[in-house]
């Protein structure tokens, strides 16, 4: 996978105190929070190629990241080779094959996406039934309902009544905490990486399946009825989920990212058509 050059400054990825990995050559630097280096190195007495992350960022939760992959054995989740969480938090996976959706599906102009949704749902039901050793995932802002205030300067006041009843009684499983397409990979139709587990924990199951669902500014696909249907389709398959509840995180989501997502027009025009299509119960 092809990667940016360096965007900006970083920690030296040479100078980490390595126990069992040793850097050769910086290949990219992966836009991320932290300061994330795709390297090639040396691993066993082996050529390898990895991804090393360093906290770059209050709340990083690399450490959480390595105890929840240390408890996975499959190859679609990434392995640790190496990490340190002394002076400086860091650690190392190896690289994973394949590529995001949003490179394999393009413009997706005749839905292309849909042939991979049902399988991009099964797997997040799958991820919900692992027994994990985990805590509860950390508060974020997005698993609250938007304030007033916000609603009134998106003027989305006519929204207050929907979100002053949010669900009840939420369905408690290991979560992801942030499985959308830019941390899943795809190799020949099938998944074949699942990245990114900062955010893992016990949390709410709905949430973690919405936050999956809604559309991101830029992305071009999980924008239909029928491709969301799809996905949830493939959840169901393996479990189940309270339909009206992920739509209501979906609202809650969409609220929170139109309050900086103001200079795309394209973006913000459909989140308050959706918006409006589900308080009229044509979602």
């Amino acid at each position: 996978m092809k990667h940016p050059d360096k965007w900006r400054e970083t920690i030296d990825p040479f100078s980490l105190p390595y126990k069992s990995f040793k850097p050769t050559e910086i290949l990219g630097y992966p836009h991320a929070g932290n300061d994330v280096f795709y390297a090639r190195g040396l691993f066993g007495g082996k050529e390898v190629k990895a991804y090393i992350k360093v906290a770059r960022q209050k709340g990083a939760a690399i450490e959480n990241e390595v105890a929840i992959l240390s408890q996975f054995h499959s190859p679609i989740y990434p392995t640790v080779i190496d990490y340190g969480f002394d002076e400086t938090t860091f650690s190392v996976t190896l690289e994973l094959s394949g590529e995001r959706l949003s490179v394999l599906v393009g413009e997706n102009e005749t839905l292309e996406s849909l042939s991979f949704m049902e399988e991009y749902g099964a797997s997040l039901a799958r991820l919900h039934q692992l027994s994990v050793s985990a805590r509860p995932v950390k508060d974020r802002r997005f698993f609250h309902s938007p304030p007033d205030e916000l609603l009134n300067g998106l003027g989305l006041g006519e929204y207050k009544g929907f979100f002053a009843n949010p669900p009840k009684d939420a369905v408690q499983c290991f979560c992801h905490g942030d499985f959308h397409y830019a941390n899943i990979l795809w190799d020949r139709h099938h998944i074949s990486g699942i990245l990114d587990f900062e955010l893992s924990g016990i949390g709410n199951r709905d949430f973690d399946i919405a936050w999956a669902m809604f559309r991101r500014p830029g992305q071009k696909f999980m924008k239909t009825d029928v491709e969301q249907a799809a996905f949830l389709r493939g959840y169901q398959q393996l479990a189940l989920c309270d339909h009206a509840s992920i739509q209501y995180y979906m609202a809650q989501c969409y609220v929170y990212f139109l309050r900086f997502s103001g200079v795309d027009t394209e973006y913000c025009d459909y989140v308050r058509f959706w918006l409006n299509q589900l308080k009229k119960g044509l979602v």
